[in-house]
């Protein structure tokens, strides 16, 4: 539901807020922004696959007590035009174009699994543009386990679509599974003005440039040693897509980083321990 402020003022949710749309490049972007409009906006980057609906309101509503929260599609995905780029560097491309289409200068990001390689992207490539990174679920470019995508969502389909990201984010214990209902419960708060799908094309496209991303080589992890901002990195114990083990790369090699590490937790760790999530993300923000 929508607060009122004391002057009146609407105050949009995750549930709540309208779908807005920017053109630049001959693309129309879709996306949801809605919080507090002070300081530097946190942009959320997206998972393979997902869409706006996609993100767990208790993350997002709980970030934009403080702050400004922007959600949106990137280039071909659900509801913003465009063919989906098949390599990662091109869709951090495109949203550099959908940030600066808003007018900003400066953003915080946080990128989810293959949205974490794109906040990299943006980083190594555009430092003045981004303040602070958070990274979840994901990994360096040549991230171990990335070329066994098809398997192992294959694996976490064998259950039918509407199991798979229990199977894929969350683990097999009564917790994980617990986790994962309560999480899916979730994603289906916002009732109205919900997101289509993302097409055979785009996830075609993203599941090529996820694989490549895999492949391609990155000696001495230069990338990362370049990238000079505060770096918050989370994940579970137990993360099937982009294993556990690359995160513990990205803490080794990123200059000015901080790893969190949840027990019996996967994937979607930030989304099963979405409480302790936001606290460190709110001590990571306001920190100088």
């Amino acid at each position: 539901m929508n607060t009122t402020l004391e002057s009146g003022i609407e105050v949009f949710t995750h549930e709540t807020v309208p779908t807005s749309y920017v053109d630049v490049k001959n693309v129309t972007y879709a996306f949801r922004s809605f919080g507090k409009k002070v300081g530097v906006p946190l942009v959320f980057l997206q998972h393979f696959t997902g869409t706006m609906d996609n993100w767990d309101p208790a993350v997002t509503n709980a970030l934009a007590q403080n702050r400004h929260v922007i959600l949106f599609n990137n280039k071909g995905v659900a509801s913003s035009t465009g063919q989906t780029p098949d390599s990662v560097l091109e869709m951090a491309k495109d949203a550099v174009d959908f940030i600066g289409a808003l007018g900003y200068d400066q953003v915080d990001l946080l990128g989810f699994s293959l949205g974490g390689f794109i906040a990299q992207e943006i980083a190594a490539n555009h430092p003045s543009l981004v303040r602070k990174l958070i990274l979840a679920g994901t990994g360096p470019i040549g991230s171990e386990g990335l070329t066994e995508l098809e398997a192992v969502i294959n694996e976490g389909m064998k259950d039918g679509p509407a199991n798979a990201l229990i199977n894929l984010f969350f683990t097999k214990s009564e917790k994980g599974i617990n986790a994962g209902m309560a999480f899916m419960k979730r994603l289906k708060t916002r009732t109205v003005d919900r997101d289509i799908p993302s097409s055979t094309v785009t996830v075609n496209a993203q599941a090529k440039a996820i694989i490549t991303y895999g492949y391609q080589q990155d000696t001495d992890y230069r990338q990362l040693s370049a990238i000079k901002h505060p770096v918050l990195i989370v994940n579970g114990t137990s993360d099937l897509i982009v294993p556990t083990i690359n995160s513990f790369t990205l803490s080794q090699h990123l200059p000015d980083s901080k790893l969190i590490i949840w027990s019996d937790a996967g994937h979607g760790g930030l989304f099963q321990y979405h409480e302790d999530f936001n606290r460190e993300v709110e001590v990571f923000l306001e920190s100088n």
